[in-house]
């Protein structure tokens, strides 16, 4: 059932349309980058508190992203659709299914390459980078699968700080990662507490947000703290980022 919340108990919400976020298409591969990332730049989009990079690509049946190197940044991936395939320059490696999700931590510098496994099917996958908390960290990875189950109709944290107790791969920061599966009639909330705030992608569906009407590719920054309540109005997938302003 909805709550009866108050306008003013609500989180502020500034909306971007899909049609809004920047879209480009190599051939082999499709990307919606929604801040300034490689030739996009727009000083308007730089990213929300931690959140610096929100990408979501598609990749050909058998397309490579070539080996690339980063450094002092949290590189998250969460699979969409799909079957993708990481490697890197420190010995990891494997394939990751719909619901995956990955942190690879690329402090001192590292070498990433994504893949999609599938010589027959296209992959989606949401690439996320958070700063860290401080530079120079040693690289790793650590990853998670999840099931459709475990994000049917709440919200499931994906992502969570270090040594925060609970769900969700540990991030060398105060943020964290929720995504949610919702049946249509179903509402779920989070509470944004102070000097925080977020952003919330609609991966798929048909939902309102804080009275926001929300579609399949649009997205909302969340300003300030509150209630961000969530109600399906058809299967909806979507995405937040709890973060520190």
């Amino acid at each position: 059932m909805a709550s009866s919340l108050s306008r003013e108990q609500l989180a502020p919400l500034e909306v971007r349309r899909d049609e809004e976020i920047f879209a480009t298409d190599g051939g082999w591969f499709r990307a919606r980058w929604h801040f300034s990332f490689d030739e996009y730049n727009d000083p308007a989009n730089m990213g929300i508190g931690t959140l610096r990079v929100f990408n979501h690509d598609t990749l050909a049946p058998g397309a490579v992203w070539p080996m690339h190197p980063h450094r002092d940044v949290e590189g998250i991936t969460y699979v969409v659709a799909g079957h993708f395939e990481h490697a890197d320059s420190i010995g990891g490696g494997g394939i990751l299914e719909a619901g995956g999700v990955q942190r690879m931590t690329l402090g001192s510098g590292a070498q990433h390459s994504e893949r999609n496994h599938s010589q027959t099917e296209e992959m989606q996958f949401l690439q996320l980078w958070i700063l860290p908390d401080r530079r120079g960290l040693k690289p790793e990875v650590a990853q998670r699968q999840h099931t459709t189950e475990d994000r049917h109709n709440r919200w499931l944290r994906i992502i969570r700080p270090m040594g925060a107790e609970g769900t969700g791969v540990t991030v060398h920061q105060d943020t964290s990662i929720y995504v949610a599966r919702l049946d249509r009639g179903v509402t779920v909330e989070h509470r944004i507490e102070d000097g925080r705030g977020g952003y919330l992608y609609s991966i798929e569906g048909n939902a309102e947000v804080n009275d926001e009407h929300l579609t399949g590719g649009d997205a909302v920054y969340v300003t300030g703290a509150g209630s961000v309540r969530v109600r399906a109005h058809g299967t909806s997938e979507l995405l937040m980022v709890d973060t520190p302003l």
